[in-house]
């Protein structure tokens, strides 16, 4: 591998990790758009090893060491779980840190940029968008059995690394702040965006009063279930490991499998400018039900099932909201590309809302004959 132009001396930082042989190349590796990832490649006795060298970005994850002890903990855990029940491959199957040689699981380097490192995950791809419901359904399961994983992780509770991530009614109300400081004159051109939220702000409070009465528990989940976090097998298209585990921590099940529909079902990219092109992929749907379903289906409780369709529609309409609030607020969150971006990605999250609320009836039906109890009222 041809070491590219970097901003980083990657030889330099891999030096600080538990690497054997001889530092080889290295390159950007990954689509991923918060943390800065490479490949690196070593000589060891004559082969070829890759690892993953991975720049936290501190200025969304505010608590590298917190979040690095999440991930050991979790990554442990999940660990133990594979040994026990005689799994094969383990290190293909839950990621493996390579600790710095300071016996930490990460590094500091001098520009106070926080580094980790793991095992490359040989034989295994992620795809940013899923062509098949075979790898819809193969993704969900990833992430279904990984909840069930970590469903019996014993206290203390997981740092909260982004805190209230998915509170949706914080998120509602960033928005109204926005609209009401709109310090960049931009609210008058998305009136129209606005008064959509608006329309359906009682759906932001939906789960949290479940979760406030008690009826959906808190659970250790992942949070940002793209299909692209999941590690597919290059020979049998088998979901091997789930990856991107920065925001694992406390949250609902539903969360996760609502995102996993706003990115899997959306026919096109997720700042698509022809929105005729937008409307939810049914097949996909219905595989990722059946895929989640069939890991996550024992442990998920009446309330969770009964709002799975749900959770679909919260979750894009709330991912919307966070795309409209960073256009107001002058794009400061999530990384834009020419004027305008982060409304056209809005636009997409709320046409899908719509088209979730028109397949509410058949989304359903599915969930249903995939679990095999009775549809909603």
């Amino acid at each position: 591998m041809a070491t590219t132009q970097l901003k980083h001396d990657l030889r330099a930082v891999a030096a600080h990790f538990q690497i054997g042989g001889k530092f080889k190349g290295s390159a950007p590796h990954g689509s991923g758009h918060i943390n800065d990832t490479y490949a690196v490649t070593f000589s060891q006795n004559g082969n070829p090893a890759r690892y993953i060298l991975q720049r936290i970005n501190h200025s969304i994850f505010k608590n590298p060491p917190a979040l690095m002890e999440n991930i050991e903990r979790v990554t442990a855990h999940v660990r133990r779980k594979l040994e026990a029940r005689g799994a094969d491959q383990i290190n293909r199957r839950v990621l493996t840190l390579v600790p710095a040689r300071d016996g930490r699981s990460w590094h500091a380097d001098t520009d106070g940029n926080c580094w980790r490192c793991y095992l490359f995950v040989e034989r295994a791809a992620t795809y940013d968008r899923i062509e098949t419901p075979a790898q819809a359904c193969e993704g969900a399961k990833a992430f279904g059995l990984f909840q069930r994983q970590l469903a019996d992780l014993p206290p203390p509770r997981l740092h909260e690394t982004i805190p209230n991530f998915h509170h949706s009614r914080q998120r509602f109300n960033a928005l109204r702040a926005a609209v009401g400081a709109d310090p960049h004159n931009r609210a008058a051109a998305v009136k129209q965006e606005i008064e959509f939220c608006l329309r359906r702000e009682p759906m932001v409070d939906v789960l949290l009063d479940l979760q406030a009465r008690g009826l959906v528990p808190e659970r250790v989940t992942h949070n940002d279930t793209k299909l692209n976090n999941v590690m597919l097998d290059d020979a049998t298209g088998e979901g091997v490991c789930v990856i991107d585990l920065d925001t694992v921590m406390p949250g609902l099940a539903l969360y996760d499998f609502g995102d996993m529909c706003r990115t899997g079902c959306s026919p096109t990219a997720e700042d698509e400018r022809n929105l005729a092109k937008v409307e939810a992929r049914m097949d996909i749907f219905e595989a990722l039900v059946r895929g989640y379903l069939a890991t996550a289906g024992e442990f998920l409780n009446t309330a969770e099932k009964d709002h799975l369709v749900f959770s679909a529609r919260l979750i894009t309409f709330e991912i919307g909201i966070r795309f409209l609030t960073d256009h107001l607020l002058g794009d400061r969150y999530f990384k834009i590309h020419r004027d305008g971006h982060n409304t056209d990605r809005a636009r997409v999250q709320f046409k899908m809302v719509e088209s979730f609320e028109r397949h509410e009836a058949a989304m359903d039906r599915v969930v249903k004959e995939a679990g095999g109890w009775p549809s909603r009222p």
